[in-house]
């Protein structure tokens, strides 16, 4: 049934963004004339006195100055309340006009839920800017540019810092090995193949690039090769991509900032020199393991600093949230102060603070430390794709076809290439392989951003002339992986039907499997005497519960196990959830479906008896564990093909199966040669046959000659066509009472040996005796048995 609705009732999403954008544009449009205003200093502000500060004047000069200040009152305006003073709030009004302008286009953006579907949101964005900065050009303004410093030291820490902070590390972890790869090895392959190419097309005759040299284009590469946070972030969550390719896509753009930062900072330093020796080399390789540690050391150190702070917030719930967002920001700007990776202080801090921080401080504080978080990155990915667009209108630019083109193809194939080849190499040591399709979902979503934008317009115009040009093709390489790529992926990832993340609540049963499954590889690690990464988890568990936990947790949630930590936080998601759905009414009579303990409360501890044990039984079952289980991890080792010992009854059991094996295939082959299946032989007619059989057929066997030979006359009484009826009846009835005694035997047919054919009759003709021959075959003998028929059913059963 459908219902007719008014158009009043409704916010039609045409007219509502023509006026967000109208608004925006009064907006820009507000900053112009103030701006021409602040040039000037305002008229109502007073001018220095001429005595120094401290010094009072002389009795002449007091006259002198009442005169003064009659003249300066006959002067003064008749409303001095009202008056202009732009400079004084400039800085802050343009900031805030910024912000504003960057959530009313969020606003617009999701109301439109045809245009969301189809266009990422950092593509509108980038649009925005796009408008904004031409119009202010256009109305004779110089557009503002996307300063390194406001990105490096205000927009960006925002964004790694909610990622860091709500980063799922168990499946960051358990791909740590595949991120590093991609990270390190893609990032090094991409800067070093681009910037070589890159350096080859220079040398071409007519492309005018012949004065870009080597290390120029090293740099270059080493900028437009890192894969960005934000650009991945903005797109890979609005379509919804399952976990795996996330965190490997999103892992990979958040820990190649120490070689992007390394590599730039190397080939900067070496455009400087004269020469570049061997030692400049080895060192400059040396410092990508020290940005690295030395970011990851930062932001440890101010994360444990952090969480020790917060076990002494009992008492002043309200500044809990401020010292994750200060020790956090002083780790970032800590790293840059000495050259280190800020991102991977920033991430080190926020995994290290987030499980000791949250035992310590309030639910309200954790709920405002995600919401503030979710809040400022959000605004900041925001203006930082607005100001991508406005410095783009901004320039200078300065464009080269063949340069431009040759960057844009290098960076694909590049990309394609190393994501091949890394996955292939990875693969073989993967349990989970990567297939095809999260191959070329991995290369596509290679988008880069504003940190390889910043890194170009950091380059300084004397060492680098070709700056401009740089800024050109990093901006073109940007729009493209944005706009096409952003736009396509959706489309691409439905068409090849790629498995999205299914939101599925934890519950404790899962909680429950999931550390019995750790504990369980740990102890099949250390019996094997292999010590993998389960072993390893299990030790800096232990550690971190023994030591770690009763200095950073203040109270008994130092010694809560994991899982009743995790029953707690799920009680309280769940009341939140039903105080949200308006459930207050229902709160007595519902039942948690966390648990059942209202309905079974847990009998008093006096009631319970527990067994207890001496402390001499205690330490002596202690010491027997302790010491078997000393002797087992000595005794085995671990599995390796290349130190195994051979069997020395190996070679004696190969030989074995093949004199079977091919005892087995000669009897397929005498098969092969039967002309008709095997017939039963209880017919006196085959039985006449097979009489008349070749008797070269059948050879006796190598002891025959110590059995005696029977020899039968067909025309004899004991042929087949005379039988004696009295005889034959006794015999039957001798051999029923033999049956009687034995039971009932299952027992085969007689087949015909050796001695039981007879040469043809010589008269008969060639064909004929090889019909008999034919009708006769009996086919392969049977295996002798050895073993005593044993009765089937014996009797009295």
């Amino acid at each position: 049934m459908k219902v007719k609705r008014d158009s009043n009732d409704i916010l039609k999403p045409a007219p509502f963004m023509g006026c967000l954008f109208l608004s925006a544009t009064f907006l820009g449009l507000l900053l112009l004339p103030l701006r021409g205003n602040a040039e000037s200093p305002p008229s109502h502000l007073p001018t220095p006195s001429p005595h120094p500060a401290g010094i009072a004047p002389s009795l002449a000069d007091h006259d002198h100055s009442n005169n003064h200040s009659t003249d300066t009152h006959a002067k003064r305006k008749v409303f001095p309340v009202l008056s202009l003073d732009y400079a004084h709030v400039q800085v802050p009004f343009e900031i805030s006009l910024w912000i504003l302008l960057a959530c009313l286009m969020k606003i617009g953006f999701h109301v439109i839920p045809t245009v969301s579907n189809v266009v990422p949101e950092s593509c509108l964005l980038i649009v925005v800017g796009l408008l904004v900065g031409g119009l202010i050009k256009g109305v004779g303004e110089e557009p503002p540019t996307l300063k390194t410093n406001v990105f490096f030291l205000f927009l960006l820490p925002p964004i790694i810092l909610d990622a860091g902070y709500f980063l799922p590390l168990r499946p960051f972890t358990e791909n740590i090995g595949t991120i590093l790869m991609f990270a390190v090895v893609g990032t090094l392959w991409n800067a070093f193949f681009l910037g070589g190419l890159l350096y080859a097309v220079c040398q071409i005759a007519g492309t005018g690039l012949s004065k870009v040299g080597l290390l120029a284009n090293l740099l270059f590469g080493s900028i437009i090769s890192a894969v960005d946070p934000v650009a991945v972030l903005a797109v890979f969550e609005e379509i919804h991509i399952n976990e795996l390719l996330h965190i490997l896509v999103f892992g990979e753009s958040l820990l190649n900032d120490a070689v992007t930062v390394v590599l730039y900072h190397l080939f900067e330093e070496y455009a400087t020199i004269d020469q570049v020796t061997f030692t400049d080399v080895v060192l400059g390789f040396m410092s990508f393991l020290v940005v690295a540690l030395g970011g990851v050391f930062v932001g440890v150190a101010y994360g444990i600093v952090a969480a020790f702070t917060s076990r002494f917030t009992s008492h002043i719930r309200v500044i809990e949230p401020l010292f994750v967002f200060l020790y956090s920001y002083m780790a970032y700007l800590s790293a840059e102060l000495f050259h280190l990776s800020g991102i991977m202080a920033l991430i080190a801090s926020g995994v290290v603070m987030r499980p000791y921080v949250e035992a310590n401080i309030s639910h309200k504080s954790h709920t405002t430390i995600k919401y503030f978080l979710k809040m400022w990155s959000s605004v900041s990915e925001t203006l930082i794709f607005i100001f991508l667009g406005v410095s783009t209108v901004a320039g200078p630019h300065e464009w080269n076809w063949t340069f431009v083109i040759s960057t844009l193809l290098f960076c694909l194939i590049a990309r394609v290439l190393g994501v091949l080849g890394l996955t292939w190499f990875m693969n073989k040591f993967r349990i989970v392989k990567l297939t095809a399709k999260d191959q070329f979902i991995i290369a596509y979503g290679g988008l880069r951003g504003a940190i390889a934008f910043s890194l170009g317009y950091l380059l300084e115009k004397e060492h680098f002339p070709m700056r401009n040009m740089f800024l050109t093709a990093i901006i073109t390489v940007i729009f493209f992986t944005v706009f096409v790529q952003g736009m396509t992926i959706r489309p691409l990832v439905e068409l090849l039907a790629v498995k999205k993340k299914q939101e599925t609540k934890r519950s404790i049963n899962e909680e429950i499997h999931t550390q019995f499954l750790d504990h369980l590889l740990t102890g099949i690690e250390d019996i094997c005497g292999h010590y993998g990464h389960h072993h390893w988890k299990d030790k800096i568990n232990r550690f971190n519960k023994k030591y770690v936990k009763k200095c950073l947790i203040a109270g008994e949630r130092s010694n809560e196990p994991q899982l009743i930590a995790f029953y707690h936080k799920m009680e309280m998601k769940q009341a939140i959830e039903l105080v949200e759905s308006g459930g207050m009414g229902r709160i007595p009579t519902a039942v948690s479906t966390v648990s059942m303990q209202n309905i079974q409360p847990k009998p008093k501890a006096a009631d319970r008896v527990i067994p207890t044990l001496s402390k001499d039984k205690e330490e002596e079952i202690r010491k027997i564990l302790r010491n078997n289980l000393q002797k087992t991890r000595q005794r085995l080792r671990s599995y390796n093909r290349h130190t195994l010992v051979a069997d020395p009854y190996e070679e004696a059991w190969n030989q074995m199966l093949l004199r079977r094996q091919k005892v087995h295939q000669l009897e397929q082959k005498m098969n092969n040669y039967l002309t008709v299946p095997v017939h039963k032989v209880d017919s006196p007619t085959m039985s006449r046959a097979r009489l008349g059989s070749d008797p070269l057929e059948y050879e006796p066997k190598p002891d025959s000659g110590n059995l005696p030979v029977i020899t039968i006359d067909p025309a004899s009484p004991q042929s087949p066509d005379s039988l004696d009826v009295v005889n034959e009846v006794g015999k039957k009835g001798q051999a029923a009472d033999e049956d009687d005694d034995e039971g009932l035997v299952m027992k085969e047919p007689a087949t015909p040996g050796a001695d039981e054919v007879f040469t043809p009759v010589a008269g008969d003709s060639p064909s004929n005796q090889r019909l008999l021959r034919c009708l006769s075959d009996p086919g392969p003998r049977p295996e002798e048995e050895e073993e005593e028929k044993k009765p089937f059913i014996t009797k009295g059963q």
